[in-house]
């Protein structure tokens, strides 16, 4: 099965593996499928890039918080919620976090501020703030492709560890845990944090 959108390729996930046949590729290339999938769903983002329009709710009349979004194409709003009739220029607005820097990582910008001739409107809990770009992530971070090799061949292992019992040896029976620390702390600086 091809990968789509994963954070590491077949190659890579072999050579940590040091395989170097073809017989488990279908089994490997579905342990990095879901391996990314679960690095998402933990992580509340994805690392990959759509270009795609999207519509958000306001926070308040300066601030919109959004999905991750590399690259901004155009902003409109929606003054009386019918259509989106408002142009924004660049100068009416910033992306934050400032720099593409949050918490010492790159990141793509999670906020639109107003700055300029426009405020954000307020409708209710109507979406009446239209974003047309690139959202996601440009590039993989190199911790999500780590945490992704690892997560991969664990998920790949699985398949030796039936009931999730790795083995009986002279200790007793070892149980696979849960959560591995290492995927744990790699992904953890790239947890969502919504604004409520």
């Amino acid at each position: 099965m091809p990968i789509t959108n994963g954070y590491a390729s077949l190659a890579e996930v072999k050579a940590a593996m040091r395989i170097i046949d073809t017989v488990d590729d279908d089994l490997l290339e579905l342990a990095i499928e879901s391996a990314s999938r679960q690095i998402d769903g933990h992580c509340e983002r994805v690392f990959y890039s759509t270009d795609t329009v999207r519509v958000f709710t306001a926070l308040d009349s300066y601030l919109t918080e959004i999905d991750d979004l590399a690259a901004i194409t155009e902003l409109k709003t929606s003054s009386d919620g019918d259509g989106f009739d408002t142009v924004w220029q660049v100068t009416d607005y910033q992306l934050e976090p400032l720099n593409g820097q949050a918490g010492g990582i790159s990141s793509p910008a999670t906020f639109i501020r107003a700055t300029g001739d426009y405020l954000f409107p307020r409708i209710g809990n109507e979406a009446l703030v239209r974003v047309t770009g690139t959202f996601g992530w440009s590039a993989v971070p190199t911790a999500i492709k780590q945490a992704t090799l690892i997560l991969a061949q664990r998920q790949f292992k699985r398949y030796d560890s039936p009931l999730g019992v790795a083995g009986i040896g002279d200790i007793g029976i070892i149980r696979v845990s849960r959560i591995d620390p290492d995927v744990a702390a790699l992904v953890a600086p790239f947890r969502r944090r919504r604004v409520a």
